[in-house]
């Protein structure tokens, strides 16, 4: 898989950066024809804090008490809040960074030592992610139960534009790759074809079948 492997640049910050994989892909929730690859966006120190820049600038006019870490942006997470607490309308205050547990039925939870991080605040909801949307539907029902208020969207990847009236600021989208598709499992053309699945996806990486 690896030796197809293309380099997507930012538009803005050609630091920034992503790889793709063309193939045939199985999520949890659906079926895509390319493996976007963001380990070094989540992982490495300076395209982290490069990238953590780019999304900071969008909310300079934003005020945002608490940052929501969803599918290992922890990294980038303590970047991006560094950077609103420098910059605009959040200059010099603290900004909470959590990440919510999942229960045996997969539902996202914030224990009582943390629930005061959400209740009542400004939150952003930071993922890696958005192919379809349900991560971060599931995410704001987490956060209306615990009564955070959703004031910003920020992901790496993003195929929609929007969730629950809020725009997605993406550093890259379906824009940077013009082939990208996702499909209900049902209804994978790729599948009716005959084309046998390359790996399994999800937000840790990808296992080769």
């Amino acid at each position: 898989m690896e030796e197809r492997m293309q380099t997507i640049q930012s538009r803005k910050n050609r630091k920034i950066q992503i790889g793709v994989i063309p193939g045939h892909y199985a999520t949890n929730h659906s079926h895509v024809n390319h493996y976007v690859a963001m380990t070094s966006i989540k992982t490495s120190l300076k395209m982290a804090k490069e990238a953590a820049a780019e999304l900071g600038s969008t909310y300079t006019g934003t005020g945002i008490d608490t940052i929501i870490c969803l599918e290992g942006t922890e990294i980038l997470g303590a970047f991006l809040a560094q950077s609103l607490s420098q910059n605009g309308i959040n200059n010099g205050e603290d900004i909470n960074i959590v990440t919510p547990e999942l229960n045996a039925v997969n539902q996202m939870i914030f224990r009582d030592n943390t629930q005061k991080k959400i209740w009542g605040k400004q939150v952003l909801l930071l993922i890696s992610s958005a192919s379809t949307g349900k991560s971060i539907n599931r995410a704001i029902d987490c956060l209306q139960y615990y009564n955070g208020k959703l004031v910003a969207i920020a992901s790496i990847f993003s195929a929609i534009k929007e969730a629950h009236g809020i725009k997605v600021h993406a550093l890259f989208t379906d824009e940077d790759l013009p082939h990208y598709e996702n499909y209900p499992a049902s209804e994978c053309p790729m599948c009716k074809a005959g084309q046998k699945v390359d790996a399994l996806i999800n937000s840790f990486g990808y296992s080769k079948l």
